[in-house]
């Protein structure tokens, strides 16, 4: 239900909870908008820098001042691109944050990054900011992919700012999209093996999807291209799972793979339904709320202008925010869990939300999907196979009552 307030207190509700949470920042600025992206990314020909930064440390200072006891395990800078973000200003979010909600002492700090040679000029700055993580959106080591993609930089751009983050940053993470039009099992795989030569710690490799809204709906709708069937799109996923694993970085997530210990703790935070705050125009959170196992959900306002606007008038540029009860969040928390390869601890679940996993779940259909071979059930853990996994958004309605 929605939950308002006085105009001192801006509609944020409260919590003197002690718990650590994952904390988003949102950049909403790009140079071009990719014609598959559905994320709150926008053009402008110019962005106020000094507003931008100025409204960030707001909203930040608002949310501590309503929930003061987070401890900060990690910070996620996302977009948009943050690396067109000047570095003066992801170092003053870093302070901010780091002032009002005490840092884990490892607290991991991303930033996702494009790979031009202008932004990777500015990774030394970012570094020196505080960022010990870049995730970099290379996408493709092939030039037509790229173009096809609508992707700014060249493969050899992409190629040289790996170099340059692997010079930064000890930890690097490298996305790429596959599945695409008329690619092949060998030209995938020549990518996949491009991309191991840099001994990665971490990839993040999404089969392309056709998301409503975007560009590319519109085209593929109009039969402008075509996607790989079923069958083509399983053995590619099969493939990307052969060869990461083979090279040491097993997915532990759908489309996460890591080196063991290097796996993203931001993102695990999702995953696993603990608390996350957003930052930004369109960045959306979980807090904790007033009883065990319920969460205030927050949205802010997804324009940027508009958030700003809100921000400078009310200190905080919230959109809604609901409280979502023991029972939905437990839902949400098994949708999300699903989707790592070791699944959902049972005890852990238990201590959360009070309540046993399988009062969630449909015993009768689990008993089916555990003999087609879909789904672990042990009395530790539920989690999917690796033929259950790909498949995980067919599956949910029938693990779930």
């Amino acid at each position: 239900m929605p939950v308002s307030g006085p105009e001192s207190q801006p509609g944020l509700p409260g919590s003197d909870t002690a718990t650590s949470a994952a904390i988003y920042v949102h950049w909403p600025f790009c140079e071009k908008k990719c014609p598959y992206c559905d994320f709150n990314s926008h053009v402008r020909d110019h962005v106020d820098q000094q507003v931008w930064q100025k409204a960030m440390l707001q909203e930040i200072a608002t949310f501590a001042a309503h929930f003061p006891n987070l401890k900060a395990s990690s910070i996620f800078f996302g977009g948009g691109t943050p690396s067109l973000m000047p570095p003066d200003t992801t170092n003053a979010i870093i302070d901010e944050i780091k002032k009002y909600w005490q840092p884990d002492d490892d607290i991991e700090i991303t930033l996702e990054a494009n790979p031009s040679s202008v932004e990777a000029s500015r990774f030394a700055a970012y570094a020196q900011a505080g960022v010990n993580r870049v995730s970099l959106g290379v996408q493709s080591f092939n030039d037509s992919s790229l173009k096809f993609l609508g992707r700014l930089h060249s493969a050899q751009e992409a190629l040289a700012a790996l170099d340059v983050a692997q010079d930064n940053f000890a930890r690097v993470s490298n996305d790429l999209i596959y599945a695409l039009p008329h690619q092949s099992r060998e030209e995938w795989q020549a990518e996949l093996q491009q991309a191991l030569e840099f001994s990665p710690s971490h990839l993040s490799l999404y089969q392309l999807t056709i998301e409503e809204g975007t560009a590319f709906y519109h085209q593929f709708r109009r039969g402008r291209f075509s996607l790989p069937n079923e069958d083509e799109a399983a053995a590619l996923f099969e493939l990307t799972q052969g060869i990461t694993q083979a090279a040491g970085l097993p997915a532990y997530e759908t489309s996460n793979h890591a080196k063991p210990g290097e796996e993203s703790r931001h993102n695990l935070a999702y995953w696993q339904g603990l608390p996350y705050v957003g930052i930004g125009p369109g960045a959306h959170g979980r807090l904790p709320g007033p009883a065990t196992g319920t969460a205030y959900a927050h949205f802010q306002i997804k324009r940027p202008e508009d958030w700003v606007l809100a921000v400078q008038s009310r200190r905080v540029g919230l959109a809604e925010v609901d409280l979502i009860d023991r029972d939905d969040r437990a839902v949400e928390a098994i949708m999300m869990g699903l989707r790592l390869a070791r699944g959902i601890e049972r005890e852990t679940f238990r201590h959360r939300f009070g309540q046993d996993l399988m009062a969630y779940i449909d015993l009768e259909n689990l008993e089916d999907l555990i003999e087609q071979g879909y789904v672990n059930s042990f009395r530790s853990s539920l989690s999917l196979t690796g033929k259950g996994s790909p498949l995980l958004n067919f599956l949910l309605p029938k693990i779930l009552k």
